[in-house]
């Protein structure tokens, strides 16, 4: 505790009063064993401002951003009474009030005022994972907070504008203290760096940056590791040859092990030369060696009452003894990066998990399909724990079609990607079921409407149809497509849209258009293409551009290079976003047959004759026998329960069609026929003889439809 006072009276005092905030708030968080923190201000009358906070997610920070006086939030409550307040079982969230929600037991919010003379201003609060804090720690919190007030050299008033503080007025560093300004210029900046690390490369960086140069010397190496089941692992380095680090780690703990004696003793471990390090430890002085330092010193890493590694310093030189400002100095920096540590792997573990739920959520690769060649690429916003709702999709369908969805999910977060996937599950059935795109988004407006939450959810289906190139497309206020033509000319698809999913009041309106075969079909979420220094409009008009020069590329390299300048590596993105491209096939004409039938029984026999000479004539003979039983069935049943016009079509692709329409809308389906039953056999039959049969209605009625598998690889010749 004494240490972090020292580090935090060693801070320049023209320091903004800002990042005084900032400071004593991570050494509040860290002395605590928290999980974050917050300070809040009175900027406004009766309002408290947040104005710093610590390992909190961006939903957490959004959620108390601004806190009424007069609320039963902590905050509020220890600005009222002026004194201290303890609420367990509590954490940052949505779940009590405007804020708070259930924590696991035993965790809390530990708050004290912020004051200005007698007078309270604001509140600084810790997020904490333990029990009630001890008096040892509200005395801490309580200098903390007088600390920031006296530092604080322009305090905002409660109508926004900056009265002089106390303290403002810069100081010179008292001679022969070891706290020059360059090394408290330096852990002042390495205190902001640790409050903004997300990784423990972050941590790793902001160590090498500040710490290196700060202590004893010229820094040559860093290394990071943890222990765990008796082995150290590495976690990040710095300058630490490759194949040093490839022998370190993963090695198991030694019985002379600088590492160990960190550890055990909670201490730091200098060793000021290679010779003491050969004599002290000479299972590892290879290793030690190969760094081309010279003297090490081992920091333990604890937080939370648990120390789980080491950080490693290697200089070339040690300049002096390690004195006992030196060692106070070592002891709040370790603990400073220790907490940054457990809170970036704890960041990192969470980040794994979602971005592999959000993985799981999207489909695993597209199918390879005779219509189409499909290719997709999705990128995530930043980086970070919250997954996102973007989402495509490429569903095979009977009789040569093929669908291609596309939609978004409005913001970030675990809700979010539930919707998403769940959406997904719900067009995917709706489409298995045959129904006409404006339906298939109808039946998707009102299964949204039951969800309850009532998200902005745009989504776009499209579906191609190979055997007459036609492309129906519904839109619940989602961008258009671009169609890049065989010639190479692109445009943007003139939508008939309605308003996103829960919005719209259905019935969703229809776009049809013709696409000529080998044409691409570019959908996207407006991620891709809008940006807060780039509107929609002229997005769509740079992947216009990049599009003319597709050609005939491959999609993978396509969409990479599409990714790549719509969305530069390296620069921050707010919104995910996804792009599905297809390259349609169509169906050759010769290879589709279609006749008119006849609405009385003697159309099942002209049906099998039809059959018959066109299969000879594509030379699938070997199929002729069976699909003249699944015409007579289907036929049969038409020209017995249905109502014209009746009509056979046979396609031939990877697998044979048999395809019966008629004009009515009622839908068979399969029964179990009694031993004393006449009929009630066919559909039995139909389901026997082909390997998948299915319905669906069209704009005249319905259609029933069986696929057979091809005998073998055969010629083709004309009908």
């Amino acid at each position: 505790m004494r240490a972090r006072l020292a580090l935090l009276e060693s801070v320049e005092r023209d320091t903004e009063w800002t990042e005084i905030l900032r400071l004593a708030l991570l050494h509040a968080v860290a002395e605590l064993g928290g999980l974050g923190g917050a300070v809040h201000l009175r900027r406004f009358p009766s309002r408290l401002q947040l104005v710093a906070t610590s390992g909190l997610s961006p939903a957490d920070a959004r959620a108390w951003e601004t806190l009424g006086e007069e609320g039963e939030q902590a905050p509020a409550e220890a600005v009222r009474q002026g004194c201290r307040v303890w609420k367990p079982h509590h954490r940052f969230g949505h779940a009590v009030g405007t804020a708070g929600g259930e924590g696991p037991p035993g965790s809390g919010l530990a708050v004290v005022p912020v004051l200005n003379g007698d007078r309270p201003v604001g509140a600084l609060t810790v997020v904490t994972t333990g029990a009630r804090p001890t008096p040892g720690h509200w005395d801490f919190l309580c200098a903390v907070s007088a600390w920031a007030q006296e530092r604080t050299t322009a305090a905002p008033r409660s109508d926004g504008r900056r009265d002089s503080g106390r303290g403002g007025a810069s100081g010179d560093v008292p001679d022969g203290s070891v706290w020059a300004r360059e090394r408290a210029s330096r852990i002042t900046a390495l205190t902001a760096a640790l409050a903004k690390a997300c990784t423990c490369q972050d941590v790793v960086d902001a160590l090498a940056q500040n710490v290196l140069p700060a202590v004893a010397g010229s820094g040559h190496f860093l290394l990071v590791h943890v222990v765990e089941d008796g082995r150290v692992h590495a976690l990040g380095s710095r300058g630490v040859p490759g194949d040093v680090l490839h022998q370190v780690d993963g090695r198991p703990l030694l019985e002379r092990d600088p590492v160990r004696e960190a550890v055990v003793s909670g201490e730091p471990v200098l060793v000021r030369s290679m010779r003491e390090y050969r004599a002290r430890y000479p299972e590892l002085v290879h290793c030690a060696e190969a760094t081309g330092a010279d003297a090490v010193v081992h920091l333990p890493l604890t937080a939370t009452g648990h120390t789980f590694g080491v950080c490693v310093l290697g200089y070339e030189r040690w300049d002096a003894a390690l004195t006992s400002e030196e060692t106070t100095l070592l002891t709040a920096v370790s603990a400073l990066v220790a907490h940054a540590l457990e809170r970036a792997r704890l960041y990192e573990a969470e980040s794994t998990r979602s971005h592999a739920l959000q993985r799981s959520l999207l489909p695993q690769g597209l199918p390879r399909l005779p219509e189409c060649t499909a290719a997709a690429h999705y990128l995530p916003a930043g980086r970070g724990t919250a997954v996102g709702g973007d989402w495509y999709d490429v569903i095979p369908l009977s009789a040569g079609r093929v669908a291609f969805v596309i939609g978004d999910v409005m913001g970030h977060g675990l809700s979010e990607a539930v919707i998403m996937g769940r959406l997904r599950t719900a067009i995917r059935t709706l489409a298995d079921l045959e129904l006409p795109p404006d339906e298939i988004m109808s039946h998707l407006n009102g299964a949204m409407g039951e969800l309850g939450q009532n998200p902005y959810v745009t989504c776009l289906y499209a579906l191609y149809d190979s055997t007459d190139g036609r492309c129906s497309i519904v839109s619940a206020g989602h961008p258009p497509p671009a169609v890049v033509r065989p010639d190479g000319s692109v445009y943007f698809v003139d939508l008939v849209a309605d308003p996103p999913l829960c919005a719209a009041d259905p019935p969703f309106r229809t776009t049809e258009l013709t696409v000529p075969a080998e044409s691409l079909l570019v959908f996207y979420t407006d991620g891709l293409v809008r940006s807060a220094a780039r509107p929609i409009d002229q997005g769509m008009s740079e992947l216009k551009d990049l599009l003319r020069d597709a050609g005939r590329t491959d999609l993978d390299e396509l969409g990479a290079h599409l990714m790549t300048e719509l969305l530069p590596p390296g620069r921050s993105h707010a919104d995910d976003s996804a792009l599905l491209m297809a390259r349609v096939h169509a169906l050759a004409a010769d290879h589709v047959a279609s006749w008119p039938l006849p609405e009385d029984p003697q159309a099942a026999g002209q049906a099998r004759g039809l059959v018959r000479r066109q299969l000879a004539a594509w030379r699938l003979d070997e199929l002729t026998t069976t699909t003249e039983l699944l015409v007579s069935e289907l036929v049969g049943n038409v020209v017995r329960y249905a109502t014209g016009p009746v009509r056979l079509r046979l396609l031939w692709g990877e697998e044979l069609i048999c395809e019966v329409s008629d004009g009515s809308l009622t839908m068979p389906r399969i029964r179990h026929a009694a031993e004393t039953d006449e009929g009630g056999r066919g559909l039995q039959l139909v389901s026997t003889l082909s390997r998948s049969w299915g319905t669906r209605y069209t704009e005249t009625g319905k259609s029933i439809w069986t696929a057979q598998p091809l005998p073998g690889p055969v010629g083709s010749t004309g009908s």
